[in-house]
């Protein structure tokens, strides 16, 4: 584990504990006495089964390694999600079990390819996006729902620079901010996977140096991972409607995410996407249908 990931794992266990009420565990007898909110530190060790000398060298970025069982035991004690997990391993794993290897640029499937094609047919926008939120492949119906990223630079084909620097992602999510705060807890969990990874420091620097609502919910240390929900757009063709998302990995690649969006059968949000879909066929007859 490098410097800068001890200090990682030391802000992010910092943050859990805060966050855990000790009511919820039956240890608020004191809490009117209780100067800051949250766990504390011996408490945390208490529940976890560790020393309170171990967890203060974790959460003061001292000690440079933890093991499995240690990070398992604190993210029961913590009372972590999934995601919030993951994160910690990764954040917490000794640094020989991870082997540094250059990234190799990421390409869609032709198989995955051809399905986001297809349902286009469907009325389902639907888009793949990989690390660092980086947009691969979109069908038509996607870009015409929230942009056409083919249309713009490579480097600038990317979710968080979507939202935070174009004017439009405000007007068109319902909930911009909800949307917002959710693709940094996103970034936060791909930080904690590719600490080493210079594009991903590099957007999250650009985001940090130019955006003041990203620095404040990345100082939240909120991670989270995509799995099925609704969002909300307001689109300027067609106004509100609400889509169900559904987010997959195709062919098992975890650095890939397949989002498939649709709409309920016969709904006010139905005939939108409907309109929406044969707007852009025929405004559109000649894009080409994916990302390159």
């Amino acid at each position: 584990m490098s410097a800068v990931e001890s200090t990682e794992l030391a802000k992010f266990l910092r943050t859990c504990r805060a966050r855990v009420s000790p009511e919820e565990l039956a240890l608020g007898r004191e809490s009117s006495r209780r100067r800051v909110p949250g766990l504390r530190r011996e408490e945390l060790a208490q529940l976890a089964g560790v020393s309170v000398d171990y967890y203060t060298r974790l959460e003061q970025g001292r000690s440079r390694s933890a093991s499995a069982d240690v990070l398992d035991a604190l993210a029961t004690a913590l009372r972590l999600n999934e995601a919030e997990r993951q994160h910690l391993m990764d954040l917490g794993r000794p640094e020989p079990a991870r082997r540094k290897r250059r990234a190799r640029p990421q390409r869609v499937e032709p198989a995955t390819l051809r399905l986001i094609e297809m349902l286009d047919e469907l009325h389902s926008p639907a888009f793949v996006l990989g690390r660092r939120l980086d947009v691969l492949a979109h069908n038509r119906l996607a870009g015409a729902l929230i942009t056409e990223f083919r249309a713009l630079p490579a480097a600038e084909r990317n979710q968080a620079r979507f939202v935070f620097f174009d004017p439009h992602a405000r007007e068109l999510y319902q909930d911009w901010a909800a949307v917002a705060a959710d693709t940094v807890a996103m970034l936060r969990l791909d930080a904690g996977r590719y600490p080493d990874d210079p594009q991903l420091s590099a957007l999250i620097g650009d985001l940090f140096i130019h955006s003041a609502e990203f620095r404040k919910w990345w100082s939240d240390h909120k991670v989270h991972r995509r799995t099925t929900g609704s969002k909300g757009y307001h689109h300027p063709l067609v106004g509100d409607l609400t889509v169900q998302y559904q987010a997959l990995h195709p062919a098992g690649d975890p650095d890939q995410i397949l989002f498939v969006y649709t709409t309920e059968p016969g709904s006010p949000s139905d005939t939108s996407m409907r309109l929406l879909a044969n707007w852009n066929s025929t405004e559109n007859q000649e894009r080409e249908p994916n990302v390159r």
